[in-house]
């Protein structure tokens, strides 16, 4: 039966989610990172995907969460040593219908029953919007090297409520 609305619903990454969860994320820097970072930039940043075993390898290391729409995968998101959001990528398609907003609500209710008391993030430009929103505050600027180009974000850092722990 068809519905009128999407169904967002998360489950564990999977390892045959892996090339799938590669093209989420080239899709998402070409797409939503267009304004903030040149074609050289995203071209540098994507690079990170190119060795599926090693990306493959980075979310089996954390704590990774897939956001499917009608049963597919259209976003994921990891969490490393509790405390970090490593990666929070959504598909284009639908950025702002509230898929990355169930990742990130996810991860912080994790961290924060593991004890976390504060949850650290490494903000794109194009990313800094939505983690402000959700209460992240800005602690300094970074610029990362990736290949031959430059990329800045903004460490952000938010206190989760009633943590206990670390």
């Amino acid at each position: 039966m068809a519905t009128a609305h999407p169904s967002f619903a998360l489950r564990p990454v999977l390892p045959a989610d892996t090339p799938l969860l590669a093209e989420i994320l080239r899709e998402s820097v070409a797409e939503l990172a267009a304004e903030d970072y040149s074609e050289a930039q995203q071209d540098a940043w994507v690079t990170a995907v190119d060795d599926e075993a090693a990306f493959a390898a980075r979310l089996a290391a954390a704590l990774s969460l897939v956001v499917t729409l009608n049963g597919a995968p259209v976003g994921f998101a990891t969490l490393v040593d509790d405390n970090t959001i490593d990666l929070l990528y959504v598909h284009p398609g639908v950025a702002g219908l509230g898929a990355g907003a169930m990742l990130c609500d996810a991860l912080e209710k994790l961290a924060g029953a593991r004890g976390t008391k504060i949850l650290t993030v490494d903000a794109s430009d194009n990313a800094r919007g939505f983690f402000e929103r959700r209460g992240y505050v800005a602690q300094r600027r970074n610029t990362v090297l990736r290949g031959d180009e430059w990329l800045a974000n903004t460490t952000m850092t938010k206190a989760l409520a009633g943590a206990g722990g670390r």
